[in-house]
């Protein structure tokens, strides 16, 4: 089959081209301009160069295909530069929507997230909506809503990852996120998904008609606290650590002050989404994939030692 994938140059998107490409399908990937080598597997694909604004891009790259796989998403927004939840995680998925009806593309695979709703913080808010929009579209739609993904991030960024750089890595003490003004209460709590659990699961309900009209909720094996997660990605890389707890109210009042600066590492929204937690049963997944989803362990965080 042939599928465009909007979003393939992403960290999720890379998995999925790779999967897609295992199974033999005929990947058709929309990249902005300058992406081209991001791509790990761009000569077995085919390229279109644009921006997911666009509709003659997002025609030309769904052109001849059976299948879209939208997985546009961010994280913060930059308002300045056009970079916002609206564009890019709603206004873009109807984009996408009505050029696959007008191309006869009619299966259509979303990425949205754990936990999203209306209402809720923005990011939450335009990834419930393009879910709603999409299932009201006329098309054979399966949305897929990941706790926190991770693996090795190929040159991008992932959890892991960023726990390194951030937290592990540095020599002062790494912090412990959690709800209540004690460490004893509210901590954080997720269930990391394993980022080739999360892209064979697309694969495999790419063609899986008992998937169309679903919404599959993919979570780790495991639910971990914060703390759990920070020793676990401190074991991997062979550190010792001391954590500190830290309540998130007090991280509130300092994004109330510097969120809107690029440098401070996470807003007012990031930390409202974090104490709501992440948490997601591991059993849709299961059934999915047909074998147990790969924890968040020492062994699969190996990547972050090189």
């Amino acid at each position: 089959m042939r599928a465009a994938v909007i979003g393939g140059s992403g960290f999720v998107g890379g998995y999925i081209v790779d999967a897609l490409l295992s199974a033999g399908h005929q990947p058709s990937l929309l990249v902005r301009a300058g992406s081209r080598d991001k791509l790990r597997r761009a000569g077995e694909c085919r390229i279109v160069e644009g921006e997911p604004s666009s509709v003659e891009a997002l025609e030309s790259t769904i052109e001849g295909c059976a299948a879209v796989i939208f997985l546009v998403g961010i994280l913060r927004e930059f308002p300045r530069r056009g970079i916002t939840f609206e564009a890019l995680q709603y206004q873009a998925a109807v984009r996408a929507a009505e050029a696959a009806r007008r191309l006869g593309a009619r299966r259509f695979l979303l990425m949205s997230a754990n936990g999203v709703r209306s209402p809720g913080t923005p990011y939450q808010e335009t990834k419930f909506r393009a879910e709603e929009y999409l299932r009201g579209g006329g098309l054979d739609v399966t949305v897929f809503r990941p706790s926190v993904v991770f693996g090795d991030p190929r040159g991008t960024m992932e959890i892991a990852t960023q726990l390194h750089r951030d937290m592990i890595a540095p020599p002062l003490p790494a912090l412990a996120f959690h709800t209540g003004w004690r460490a004893a209460t509210g901590q954080v709590r997720m269930s990391p998904v394993h980022v080739e659990d999360v892209a064979d699961a697309f694969v495999r309900a790419l063609t899986d008609p008992a998937s169309i009209g679903k919404t599959f909720t993919l979570g780790g094996p495991e639910e971990l606290t914060w703390t759990e997660m920070l020793r676990r990605v401190a074991v991997a890389v062979d550190r010792r650590k001391l954590i500190l707890p830290m309540p998130i109210g007090l991280m509130r009042i300092a994004a109330t002050l510097l969120d809107r600066l690029p440098f401070f590492p996470v807003t007012r929204d990031q930390l409202t989404m974090l104490a709501e937690g992440n948490t997601a049963d591991s059993a849709e997944l299961r059934a999915l994939i047909g074998r147990e989803p790969r924890p968040f362990a020492p062994a699969e965080l190996a990547y972050l030692v090189a």
